[in-house]
């Protein structure tokens, strides 16, 4: 058994750590609250907007008049990997890696695949020499906000436009509440069609005209559909890190009623030591 210096030792460490967990935990909490705000409240929108998006894309009358929904032949494949720029959030980052590059395995592995790395824990794996990553964006965490995501969302469509690339992908953690996150494979562009999923088609008038929705709404809502990716993505990490700092405080606190618990068997132990030494002693004496 270990000697009472080396426990209290021990319990001193396990329970610095437990208010270093217990304090990220709260700090967590706060910011999932305004994250967790932020993309409940855009969330609509979104998706009703590209339920339309998808509509309108395969209404108007010539795909080559709408570049985002053109469909070519596959050879070039962009994955985006969607990750924290921290870690101590469970397998919150390495759930999102290991599906991008099981994506590129097992769909892709006939074409070539890059990857645009979004957050320093993405960027720190892929810029390994065996992936292909064309940039990386690690600061937009810092102020997430419309108009930096506006500024991402813009090189990535162009390289879409310039036919850089075929197929672009969204790897990312979708937000569905602090101890929930799916893991969520979105194709970017070329925008798919929702219309063979719904029973009834949609018939839409354009105002002013079809050219109109494609230079202005259409680059708009792909705008709006990449920023509502990393607003899932912001509140999931939050609500992974509040959850993995929730278990490790109550680890600590368990690992800490054990050790209280060999401390006191151990100093029960010391003492009775003593009283057999001074009994043995006495009992010297005697004789």
């Amino acid at each position: 058994m270990a000697n009472l210096k080396e426990i209290r030792t021990r319990i001193s460490s396990v329970n610095s750590t437990k208010q270093i967990t217990s304090a990220m935990k709260m700090v967590s909490a706060a910011k999932l609250r305004k994250a967790q705000d932020a993309i409940i409240q855009l969330r609509p929108y979104a998706n009703k907007l590209h339920e339309i998006l998808s509509d309108i894309s395969q209404n108007i009358d010539s795909t080559e008049d709408n570049i985002y929904a053109q469909q070519r032949e596959l050879k070039k494949v962009l994955i985006i990997p969607i990750t924290s720029n921290r870690g101590l959030c469970g397998a919150f980052n390495t759930n999102v890696i290991k599906k991008s590059l099981n994506i590129a395995q097992e769909k892709f592995s006939s074409v070539d695949v890059s990857y645009l790395a979004i957050g320093k824990k993405s960027r720190d794996f892929f810029k390994n020499p065996r992936f292909k990553m064309i940039n990386n964006y690690t600061e937009i965490f810092d102020e997430l906000n419309f108009t930096t995501a506006s500024e991402i969302a813009d090189s990535v469509m162009q390289y879409f436009e310039e036919k850089k690339f075929d197929k672009i992908i969204l790897v990312y953690n979708q937000f569905k509440n602090a101890g929930v996150q799916i893991l969520t494979e979105e194709q970017f562009l070329p925008i798919v069609s929702e219309t063979e999923k719904s029973k009834f088609q949609k018939d839409y008038i354009f105002e002013p005209n079809s050219e109109y929705i494609v230079q202005q709404l259409i680059p708009k809502s792909l705008k709006i559909q990449f920023f509502k990716a990393l607003l899932d993505s912001n509140a999931s990490e939050h609500g992974a890190r509040m959850t993995a700092m929730h278990k490790a405080t109550d680890n600590a606190t368990e690992l800490l009623k054990a050790l209280r618990l060999n401390y006191n068997k151990a100093r029960q132990a010391a003492i009775t030591n003593e009283i057999l030494e001074i009994v043995g002693g006495a009992e010297a004496l005697k004789g």
